[in-house]
């Protein structure tokens, strides 16, 4: 009998035994990245496709489970396996002084799109659409349906230690809404902002005319003694997982923040990536223990999609009445569809079983870059491995990072340079994410950028 297989002419016979599984999932990559696969199309089952390879049905098995690793395979229930998405192709490497668009994009804070429930969310949708009133698709309260708060309070409360009534939560367009209702609320204050931290969050507090104030960040978190020396009465800080080192806040310096906040302070808690943890324990919202002083935000732009515009405001209640007007005014409050969905899939528990199945692919696709970045930069330093989506890398004294990372984008690579997120100086760096790409893709990215170090001048003068 001759082995072999009609579906992409696939023939086993000259692939040594202990290499199938490799074989099987480069032939079926390739035939995703070149479009003889199209998205949708479904797959034979893992019994018909080992019967006519004349082999076990494990192989098969195994290279459709790394194939959905990667994001290009999705489950169609009865109806089996289908492509679900197709890779990018990669720019090749540029000639002398070319600028190609980026083929890969590390930049952090990218979650995987390929990821979303879709079959989840579409079965809440069906559930909703059938049962709700009325009087849920009108205007509505501007802070938000009320059982998606009511949803949201339990969730919070079971998941981050948050202390909180359906009556506490404004529901937001994602934590950047949030922040602008606030620095409105503060507009004329100074804030720390946490040094180094997001650029982008320091730009939008100046914009809505709230100061950022730089405060150093070291191995155990916000310094709370230069806090307090800088004078402000108002702290940004995402202390279960640092933007962009990857640290925790250390339980001394908790203490001595709310002791800060205590005499007068205000907290606004970024809940930063706290549902992305692999190789540490859950570290609580601050908001727990000092509801009147924390001002808690978060969303699901990680967890589910940025694209659905869903974040939370829980404030102190002597800020919430001008924070909802603030809402009011702005939008009249989010779109009345997703809020009900999303209260669904947390009282189905559908949310949680999709943390953990994304929990799942996030270490996988974190572990690759670390494999690939001890390979292919054995000097760099690894920060924020344990929890996120993204991972710090520094390097030594006398480099760069904005040329390394104007020489990675040369090379197809998209990255972020420590020094965008930092006012005072420091190390250089590179902020990498992991969560949007499979483990291929990354290693040969992170490959693409050991090449960029090898040929990176020395440090240039700041700007």
């Amino acid at each position: 009998m001759v082995s072999g297989a009609d579906f992409l002419q696939l023939d086993p016979g000259a692939v040594p035994r202990g290499q199938l599984t490799g074989w099987l999932v480069d032939a079926l990559r390739a035939a995703i990245t070149d479009g003889r696969l199209a998205v949708g199309v479904r797959l034979p089952a893992s019994r018909v496709l080992a019967v006519d390879l004349e082999v076990s049905r494990g192989v098969v098995v195994a290279a459709y489970q790394r194939l959905y690793d990667e994001g290009l395979l999705r489950t169609d229930g009865p109806r089996g396996t289908a492509v679900a998405s197709a890779p990018p192709a990669v720019a090749v490497p540029p000639v002398r002084n070319a600028r190609p668009a980026p083929g890969v994009d590390l930049s952090p804070g990218v979650p995987d799109l390929s990821a979303f429930p879709r079959a989840a969310w579409l079965r809440a949708e069906r559930a909703v659409l059938g049962s709700a009133a009325a009087a849920d698709l009108g205007y509505g309260d501007p802070r938000g349906n009320p059982v998606l708060r009511r949803e949201l309070a339990g969730w919070l409360g079971r998941t981050r230690g948050v202390r909180a009534d359906a009556e506490d939560i404004i529901v937001v367009a994602g934590v950047a809404q949030a922040l602008g209702l606030l620095a409105q609320v503060l507009a004329g204050e100074r804030a720390g902002i946490e040094d180094p931290g997001s650029r982008g969050t320091r730009e939008q507090l100046a914009h809505w005319g709230v100061e950022p104030v730089p405060v150093p960040v070291d191995a155990d978190g916000l310094d709370v003694t230069a806090l307090a020396r800088s004078g402000v009465r108002v702290v940004l800080v995402t202390p279960a997982h640092h933007f962009p080192t990857g640290v925790v806040l250390a339980p001394g310096r908790r203490r001595e923040l709310l002791d800060w906040a205590a005499a007068g302070g205000l907290v606004i808690e970024d809940d930063y990536d706290a549902e992305h943890r692999y190789d540490r324990a859950p570290v609580p919202a601050l908001q727990g223990m000092a509801p009147d002083r924390v001002a808690h935000t978060g969303s699901v732009s990680k967890t589910l999609a940025p694209g659905l515009r869903i974040g939370w405001v829980v404030a102190p209640r002597a800020l919430q009445p001008e924070l909802v007007a603030r809402k009011r005014m702005t939008d009249l409050g989010n779109a009345a569809l997703p809020q009900l969905v999303l209260a669904q899939l947390i009282a189905s528990g559908e949310l949680e079983r999709h943390l953990r199945r994304v929990r799942t692919r996030q270490r996988a696709r974190r572990d690759a870059m670390l494999a690939a970045l001890r390979h292919h930069l054995p000097d760099a330093r690894i920060h924020g491995v344990a929890a996120g989506l993204h991972l710090l890398v520094t390097f030594p004294p006398g480099l760069d990072d904005r040329v390394l990372a104007e020489r990675a984008r040369d090379s197809g690579v998209l990255v972020q340079p420590l020094s965008w997120h930092r006012v005072a100086d420091g190390p250089p760096g590179l902020v990498l994410g992991y969560a949007a790409h499979p483990p291929g893709r990354i290693h040969d990215a992170i490959a693409r950028l050991g090449a960029s170090w090898d040929h990176a001048p020395a440090r240039g003068p700041r700007p």
